[in-house]
C-alpha cells in the first residue's frame, strides 16, 4: 500500500468492481424485470466477456496499489453485496431486513479495514 492513501489505481479499482457489479446484477436477474432476458438467456451470458474484462483489469488496478491480491478481493466482494442490496431494494422492492443490514454493515467495515489498514 502507498503510504496509507487512496491512490487513483485504488479509486478507479473500487469504480470499476462497482460498475461491473451492477452489469452482473442486470445480466443474472433482469430475466426476472424484463421477458427478453428471460427468453434469451444465451445471448445475455454473453455479455460474461466484457464483464469480465472489466473484473481483470479492477483486479489488476488493486494490485498495482496493494501489491496484493487479497484487498482487492475483499472490495469486489463487499461491492457485490453493496450493489446487489442496492438494486434488490430499488429495483425489486426486497427489503433490508436486520440480518441483511447487519452483512452490509459488516461489508463497508471489509471495505474499510482494507483500504485503511495497514
Amino acid at each position: 500500500m502507498k503510504n496509507g492513501y487512496m491512490s487513483k489505481s485504488l479509486l478507479f479499482s473500487i469504480f470499476i468492481f462497482a460498475f461491473g457489479q451492477t452489469l452482473i446484477w442486470f445480466q443474472s436477474n433482469g430475466q426476472f424485470m424484463w421477458t427478453w432476458f428471460k427468453n434469451n438467456p444465451l445471448l445475455v451470458s454473453l455479455l460474461g466477456v466484457p464483464i469480465s474484462y472489466l473484473f481483470i483489469y479492477a483486479t489488476k488496478l488493486s494490485y498495482e496499489h496493494f501489491g496484493a491480491l487479497w484487498p482487492g478481493r475483499m472490495i469486489g466482494f463487499t461491492t457485490g453485496v453493496l450493489i446487489f442490496s442496492i438494486l434488490a431494494q430499488t429495483l425489486m422492492s426486497e427489503g433490508i431486513t436486520l440480518k441483511t443490514g447487519i452483512c452490509l454493515v459488516l461489508s463497508f467495515v471489509i471495505i474499510c479495514i482494507q483500504v485503511f489498514m495497514k
